[in-house]
């Protein structure tokens, strides 16, 4: 078991790193970096809401086989 948890953890950031350059492909660069102009509060819905979802299931999971790969 030891021995596939890094494997494990590679997969997860890589798909993790994927999710949230998804996140970020429908703003501009300079709200990407927090200097947009017209920012107004709206819900998450769809594709959207499904992106957000699994950025913080694989950000559980991360953690969760970084935590394991340290305490096995």
């Amino acid at each position: 078991m030891k021995e596939i948890i890094p494997f494990l953890q590679i997969i997860v950031s890589v798909l993790l790193v994927a999710v949230i350059l998804l996140q970020q492909g429908g703003t501009a660069m300079g709200a990407a970096f927090g200097q947009g102009g017209d920012e107004f509060h709206s819900e998450k819905r769809g594709m959207e809401k499904s992106l957000y979802i699994s950025t913080i299931v694989l950000g559980t999971i991360f953690i969760a086989l970084a935590l394991s790969n340290i305490l096995l």
